[in-house]
């Protein structure tokens, strides 16, 4: 079990578009109003991955349009956020109508991330193949969500107390730009 808990945290805790999202909405927002939006991929990621314990994940792999559209789906939807973060104002300067992603958005996502995707069809595979599929649905439902938890906070909080540094306009532009330009790399990335 220690070894899927392993596999789980270093998938989930590399940047990917969910930790590029939650550090920038953290450091745009705070980390309470980025509550919403971490709780949303924290569930998302959980359904997800408990869907690949019942079987889902095995009609993805066995359908390559379903792939393809979950790719461009999601690279989509990444290319928006990041050209939204680019042009972003400071957070003193953000709109009444700028808000973090809601929760249902979040949860959402996790349904066309396909880096999500990847980490549990490969956990699945590795670690609960060997179980009933409810079984399977329970251990890496649970494990997926425990654990992304934990991620998702880090990387709120980190972006928080990043806002103390970026109090210029200068670092807040340079820092905005390039969480824009790791998160549109990382829609090209899925793309690939």
């Amino acid at each position: 079990m220690q070894s899927l808990w392993l596999f789980i945290f270093v998938g989930l805790f590399t940047p990917g578009p969910n930790v590029i999202m939650l550090t920038s909405s953290g450091a745009r927002f705070g980390f309470a109003p980025t509550l919403p939006h971490l709780a949303g991929v924290v569930v998302g990621v959980g359904i997800t991955s408990a869907a690949t314990g019942l079987g889902l994940g095995a009609l993805l792999q066995q359908t390559p349009e379903l792939i393809v559209i979950l790719k461009v789906g999601c690279a989509a939807w990444i290319l928006r956020m990041a050209y939204g973060l680019y042009r972003a104002a400071p957070p003193a300067a953000a709109a009444e109508t700028d808000c973090p992603m809601r929760f249902s958005e979040a949860v959402l996502f996790q349904w066309i991330n396909p880096k999500v995707w990847a980490v549990a069809l490969a956990a699945s595979a590795s670690f609960t193949a060997h179980l009933s599929p409810g079984l399977a649905a329970l251990v890496l439902g649970l494990s997926f969500s425990s654990i992304n938890l934990m991620v998702c906070l880090f990387w709120s909080v980190f972006g928080a107390l990043l806002a103390k540094l970026l109090q210029s306009d200068t670092a807040w532009r340079r820092f905005k730009n390039t969480m824009a330009v790791l998160l549109a790399a990382s829609a090209l990335l899925i793309a690939i």
